[in-house]
């Protein structure tokens, strides 16, 4: 049952986008619809090579997508994004064009090569925007190269394991490599499969970030050493729990007195929660991306 179930979820991440564009008053879009890349290969950092798509001019942007998806997911926000950013899209190890590599997948190992791609395309600075596995990556490039980090958006990710809800705790460790050949024709496969180097490599890449998921964290500490000004963004029926929510923006310090009537009492950060929207399709609606152009073209405070 785990297993059906989860295949259902995971292609769901692709097949809400249309339903949820309807949702937000916004026409049906997907990959197809991603504008052309101004520039786009492979960096090589780490002693492996991470691929990247670059989208529009200004201010650096990284963008990182979530488990099994690709930089595709994120459809009309790129675009959004790019209007006036400079958005560095980044399939993560395994995902996407980007081979899954002879190595462990980690939070820390995929930070490290985001860190350096920033640097290989001759970046002091960027900032970064991650869903899911893309936002716990975004927060371990913050805690362990904070001098590359400008502003920092989270969507849809917790700061540690127990964050998540059981159900999706036990989804993510009961998938096998032996699934992949169910999910041969759903999108989120199609998706994987258009773009992949080789996509016999797809098994690979469950059984990565299984074994990934099998390791607790909790990076509680660590999230209150973050100097990045960061906007955290969840649904309000998150995969995420409520109470985890909470507890995240008061690692940050956020909300932990009044405001004042002049806004005084606020620091950098900041919380939004997306309403009649789930973990499944906040990828998708644009919200997300005009809440996170807000903050990020927002003055420093």
């Amino acid at each position: 049952m785990l297993r059906r179930t989860f295949l259902s979820l995971t292609a769901a991440l692709l097949m809400a986008l249309p339903a949820f564009a309807q949702q937000s008053d916004q026409p049906a879009q997907g990959a197809a619809m991603l504008p052309a890349p101004s520039k786009s290969g492979y960096a090589p950092v780490n002693g492996v090579e991470v691929y990247y798509a670059v989208y529009g001019e200004g201010d650096p942007l990284v963008l990182l997508h979530g488990g099994l998806a690709t930089m595709d997911m994120f459809g009309p926000n790129v675009a959004l994004l790019a209007q006036d950013h400079q958005v560095i899209a980044i399939d993560l190890q395994g995902h996407g064009h980007t081979l899954p590599f002879d190595r462990p997948m980690s939070y820390e190992a995929m930070a490290d090569d985001v860190a350096g791609v920033i640097q290989y395309l001759g970046f002091e600075k960027a900032d970064l925007m991650g869903y899911s596995l893309g936002g716990g990556t975004a927060l371990r490039v913050a805690i362990q190269h904070p001098e590359l980090v400008d502003k920092l958006v989270v969507v849809s990710a917790p700061y540690a394991w127990a964050g998540w809800h059981d159900y999706n705790q036990q989804g993510m460790r009961s998938m096998t490599p032996d699934m992949a050949e169910g999910m041969k024709g759903s999108l989120l496969y199609e998706a994987y499969a258009a773009v992949a180097p080789d996509v016999d490599n797809f098994p690979v890449l469950i059984e990565q970030i299984t074994a990934m998921m099998m390791h607790d964290f909790d990076w509680s500490a660590e999230i209150k050493e973050i100097k990045a000004p960061t906007l955290l963004m969840f649904a309000d029926w998150d995969a995420v729990r409520t109470s985890h929510i909470a507890s995240f923006f008061e690692l940050l310090g956020g909300g932990l007195q009044d405001a004042q009537w002049d806004g005084s009492g606020m620091n950098a950060n900041r919380l939004a929660i997306i309403p009649n929207a789930t973990h499944y399709n906040i990828f998708a609606d644009t919200r997300p991306g005009e809440a996170a152009i807000a903050f990020l073209d927002a003055p420093a405070q």
